[in-house]
């Protein structure tokens, strides 16, 4: 589907009345009147009518028209109209589509519906539809088209604009504004852009004007790897070969961008401490969004139990020294920020494929003395905290405040490399064992780092005020 952001929707508000008052009484006029319109704002003015009506609105319009919509419409609202059309007419419009487009529209619907328009198709568009619908939907095979340009390279600069000039005018090409050289079996040979082709001069052989080096990538490549590759080398348009180079379909920079956008959405879901969705938030199901934070939350809750122990362990010293749990918040919102930067870091770091698996030894070596600044600035500053109080007499902490300021300055020194530490290296076991790194989510990490921040608290205070305020 193509991207579009769940904006408030002014347009579609002020020509849904007009509109179910048209499809009453002259729905011949309805594509006439919305011609000028973007194909996404009729498919926000399909959305904001009432469902039973939006078959009619779509049937009023063009097949072309009808087609462009489709590919902006919600995937529910999509999938509900083609399983409800008459597969021969759903075949009509779905034909229009651009190849990726339909393929992922017939992805969407039960296999018996899809099989029944695809039985419906021209055999042309039939086969190039189960050629794609072959291809995981997230994989360069999944995002391709079949809809690109490709000349022979043994053709002149004349030879080639009157067959670019030929498919242009035989229908849509999503990727017309770079062309592809073929061999006479198809293999990739090079590449060159529509504007370097109508300024070439006249009698050049294609071949002489392509550039060779053209970076290309497998139908199973994955497509967080395709994303990467079109932003490292700045492509418009990604071909895809197979094993022997022939050149298959295009990945274009509108696919690669629905991409970045659903794995940075994944990602930050993910960090937040709950499941992805699979749909836009408002269109969640009350069920599906408690089921998808109720797990992360349940594993939290359990982890923090965690904590209750640890503190129970240590209830001799918090009995002894009601002092010591004044600080508590504090050692254990400072270890859990400095693992949740930590990861952030590392986590966007893979994504951009800055930092590989390999490169963990090389960031434990800049995390720990990271983490050692960053806690002796916290640790000083909590020391002085204390301290200052006590002088300018705002706060009573006895003959022994020089100690606890230690204590919390020594703890907190510790729990922020620690917790740098942790939340620099979770990232890299969760791939080492296959998971996703995003899932290294913030209150996770936090939770892991609260447990070692209670221990290492009072392990410190146990060493540094047994004798004075400990007995």
């Amino acid at each position: 589907m193509k991207p579009r952001s769940d904006k408030d929707r002014p347009l579609a508000a002020l020509i849904v009345p007009d509109l179910l008052e048209l499809l009453e009484e002259h729905p011949e006029s309805i594509g006439p009147q919305t011609e000028e319109m973007h194909p996404a704002d009729l498919a926000d003015v399909a959305e904001a009518l009432p469902e039973a009506q939006v078959r009619a609105f779509l049937a009023a319009l063009p097949r072309n028209r009808a087609a462009e919509v489709l590919e902006y419409l919600d995937e529910d609202l999509r999938t509900q109209v083609l399983e409800e059309l008459p597969a021969g007419e759903a075949a009509e419009i779905v034909a229009e589509m651009d190849p990726d487009e339909r393929a992922d529209a017939l992805e969407e619907l039960d296999e018996e519906t899809a099989d029944e328009i695809l039985q419906e198709l021209e055999p042309e568009e039939k086969a190039e539809t189960e050629r794609l619908l072959q291809y995981d939907p997230y994989t360069a095979g999944g995002l391709m088209t079949t809809e690109f340009v490709s000349v022979l390279e043994t053709l002149t600069v004349e030879e080639s604009l009157r067959g670019v000039r030929a498919m242009a005018r035989g229908g849509r090409r999503e990727a017309m504004y770079t062309i592809y050289t073929v061999d006479d079996t198809g293999r990739l040979r090079g590449v060159l852009s529509l504007r370097e082709l109508l300024a070439a001069p006249e009698g050049s052989r294609i071949s002489e004007l392509a550039w060779s080096e053209v970076v290309s990538v497998s139908p199973d490549m994955l497509q967080e790897e395709v994303s990467q590759i079109t932003s490292n080398y700045d492509l418009v348009a990604l071909p895809v070969v197979d094993v022997n180079k022939r050149l298959l379909g295009v990945v274009t920079v509108d696919d690669v961008i629905d991409v970045i956008q659903e794995e940075q959405t994944e990602d930050a879901q993910k960090f937040g401490g709950m499941e992805a969705l699979e749909e836009p938030y408002m269109q969640i199901s009350l069920w599906q969004n408690v089921r998808k934070r109720g797990g992360w939350l349940s594993v939290l809750a359990v982890s923090e139990m965690l904590t209750a122990s640890v503190m129970a362990r240590y209830e001799h010293e918090l009995a002894s020294v009601i002092l010591l749990s004044q600080f508590i918040p504090l050692i254990m919102s400072s270890g859990g920020n400095s693992g949740s930067q930590a990861t952030s870091l590392i986590i966007r770091a893979m994504a951009l494929g800055e930092v590989r698996l390999s490169d963990w030894w090389k960031v434990v070596q800049r995390e720990l003395p990271a983490g050692l600044i960053l806690g002796l600035m916290l640790g000083t500053l909590a020391a002085a905290r204390i301290s200052a109080w006590e002088l300018l007499g705002l706060y009573d902490y006895g003959p022994h405040h020089a100690l606890l300021a230690l204590t919390v300055g020594i703890t907190l020194v510790c729990i922020v490399t620690i917790g740098s530490l942790t939340g620099s290296m979770l990232p890299f076991i969760l791939r080492r064992f296959g998971f996703d790194p995003a899932s290294a989510s913030a209150p996770f990490v936090a939770t892991l780092v609260d447990v070692s921040a209670i221990s290492i608290y009072f392990s410190v205070a146990y060493v540094m005020l047994r004798g004075t305020l400990l007995k």
